[in-house]
Protein backbone atom coordinates (compact mmCIF):
# COMPACT_ATOMS: atom_id res chain seq x y z
CA UNK A 1 0.00 0.00 0.00
CA UNK A 2 1.34 3.42 -0.93
CA UNK A 3 1.95 5.80 1.98
CA UNK A 4 -0.62 8.50 1.28
CA UNK A 5 -4.19 9.62 1.90
CA UNK A 6 -6.33 10.64 -1.07
CA UNK A 7 -9.78 11.18 0.46
CA UNK A 8 -11.15 12.11 3.88
CA UNK A 9 -14.93 11.92 4.28
CA UNK A 10 -16.60 13.65 7.21
CA UNK A 11 -19.87 12.21 8.45
CA UNK A 12 -22.37 15.04 8.98
CA UNK A 13 -25.88 15.28 10.42
CA UNK A 14 -26.84 18.29 8.29
CA UNK A 15 -25.24 18.19 4.85
CA UNK A 16 -26.53 21.61 3.76
CA UNK A 17 -25.22 23.31 6.93
CA UNK A 18 -21.85 21.59 6.61
CA UNK A 19 -21.58 22.49 2.92
CA UNK A 20 -22.53 26.12 3.62
CA UNK A 21 -19.82 26.34 6.30
CA UNK A 22 -17.03 25.15 4.00
CA UNK A 23 -18.29 27.32 1.16
CA UNK A 24 -18.23 30.31 3.57
CA UNK A 25 -14.52 29.55 3.99
CA UNK A 26 -14.18 30.01 0.23
CA UNK A 27 -14.07 26.32 -0.71
CA UNK A 28 -15.71 25.30 -3.99
CA UNK A 29 -17.48 22.09 -4.95
CA UNK A 30 -18.86 20.84 -8.22
CA UNK A 31 -21.73 19.12 -6.39
CA UNK A 32 -25.28 20.03 -7.31
CA UNK A 33 -27.66 21.47 -4.70
CA UNK A 34 -29.48 18.13 -4.30
CA UNK A 35 -26.42 15.83 -4.34
CA UNK A 36 -26.12 13.47 -1.36
CA UNK A 37 -22.32 13.79 -1.16
CA UNK A 38 -20.26 16.96 -1.49
CA UNK A 39 -16.60 16.80 -2.53
CA UNK A 40 -14.01 19.58 -2.27
CA UNK A 41 -10.68 19.33 -4.09
CA UNK A 42 -7.96 20.14 -1.53
CA UNK A 43 -4.63 20.12 -3.31
CA UNK A 44 -3.81 16.52 -4.20
CA UNK A 45 -6.59 15.08 -2.06
CA UNK A 46 -10.34 15.44 -1.58
CA UNK A 47 -12.48 16.26 1.45
CA UNK A 48 -15.98 14.79 1.29
CA UNK A 49 -19.14 15.47 3.29
CA UNK A 50 -21.75 12.71 3.59
CA UNK A 51 -24.61 11.73 5.84
CA UNK A 52 -23.13 10.41 9.10
CA UNK A 53 -25.42 7.35 9.32
CA UNK A 54 -24.85 6.35 5.72
CA UNK A 55 -21.09 6.80 6.12
CA UNK A 56 -21.04 4.58 9.23
CA UNK A 57 -23.06 1.89 7.45
CA UNK A 58 -20.86 2.06 4.34
CA UNK A 59 -17.72 1.93 6.52
CA UNK A 60 -19.00 -1.11 8.47
CA UNK A 61 -18.82 0.61 11.87
CA UNK A 62 -21.31 1.59 14.54
CA UNK A 63 -21.72 5.34 15.04
CA UNK A 64 -21.30 6.01 18.76
CA UNK A 65 -22.35 9.62 18.16
CA UNK A 66 -19.27 11.26 19.62
CA UNK A 67 -15.93 12.47 18.43
CA UNK A 68 -14.23 9.84 16.30
CA UNK A 69 -10.65 10.37 17.45
CA UNK A 70 -9.56 12.28 14.33
CA UNK A 71 -8.42 15.88 13.98
CA UNK A 72 -7.90 17.56 10.62
CA UNK A 73 -5.12 20.10 10.18
CA UNK A 74 -4.15 22.97 7.94
CA UNK A 75 -0.53 24.13 8.02
CA UNK A 76 0.21 27.69 6.98
CA UNK A 77 3.17 29.98 6.36
CA UNK A 78 2.93 32.19 9.47
CA UNK A 79 1.23 32.81 12.80
CA UNK A 80 -0.55 35.79 11.18
CA UNK A 81 -2.04 33.43 8.58
CA UNK A 82 -3.15 31.07 11.38
CA UNK A 83 -4.99 33.88 13.17
CA UNK A 84 -6.62 35.00 9.90
CA UNK A 85 -7.96 31.51 9.14
CA UNK A 86 -9.24 31.08 12.70
CA UNK A 87 -11.12 34.38 12.37
CA UNK A 88 -12.49 33.39 8.95
CA UNK A 89 -13.71 30.08 10.41
CA UNK A 90 -15.32 31.87 13.37
CA UNK A 91 -17.10 34.26 11.00
CA UNK A 92 -18.35 31.28 8.96
CA UNK A 93 -19.90 29.66 12.05
CA UNK A 94 -17.11 27.64 13.68
CA UNK A 95 -16.51 27.54 17.41
CA UNK A 96 -12.96 28.45 18.40
CA UNK A 97 -11.71 25.66 20.65
CA UNK A 98 -8.30 27.21 21.19
CA UNK A 99 -7.21 30.61 19.90
CA UNK A 100 -3.87 30.90 18.17
CA UNK A 101 -0.91 30.73 20.55
CA UNK A 102 2.65 29.52 20.81
CA UNK A 103 2.66 25.72 20.90
CA UNK A 104 4.74 23.47 23.14
CA UNK A 105 6.44 22.02 20.04
CA UNK A 106 7.86 25.38 18.94
CA UNK A 107 5.27 26.54 16.45
CA UNK A 108 1.98 28.40 16.61
CA UNK A 109 -1.48 26.87 16.44
CA UNK A 110 -5.16 27.15 17.27
CA UNK A 111 -8.23 24.98 16.85
CA UNK A 112 -11.66 25.59 15.36
CA UNK A 113 -14.57 23.17 15.47
CA UNK A 114 -16.84 23.14 12.43
CA UNK A 115 -20.64 23.22 12.92
CA UNK A 116 -20.75 19.40 12.77
CA UNK A 117 -18.20 19.02 15.57
CA UNK A 118 -15.08 18.21 13.50
CA UNK A 119 -11.94 19.79 15.00
CA UNK A 120 -9.40 21.49 12.77
CA UNK A 121 -5.96 22.48 14.00
CA UNK A 122 -4.60 25.48 12.12
CA UNK A 123 -0.85 25.71 12.56
CA UNK A 124 2.43 27.24 11.54
CA UNK A 125 5.24 24.73 12.06
CA UNK A 126 8.67 26.27 11.47
CA UNK A 127 10.18 22.76 11.38
CA UNK A 128 8.26 21.72 8.24
CA UNK A 129 8.51 23.05 4.70
CA UNK A 130 5.42 24.22 2.82
CA UNK A 131 5.43 23.25 -0.86
CA UNK A 132 4.39 25.70 -3.56
CA UNK A 133 1.09 23.79 -3.82
CA UNK A 134 0.39 24.27 -0.09
CA UNK A 135 1.39 20.79 1.02
CA UNK A 136 3.98 20.01 3.67
CA UNK A 137 7.28 18.19 3.73
CA UNK A 138 8.59 16.74 6.98
CA UNK A 139 12.00 17.92 8.05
Amino acid sequence: MRQRVTLVTLGVRDLQRARAFYEALGWQSGAGPDDHVVFFQTGDMVLGLWDRGRLAEDSCVEDAGGWGGVTLALNLESSTAVDAVLEQARAAGARIGRPGSTAFWGGYSGVFIDPEGHPWEVAHNPHWTLTSEGGIKLG
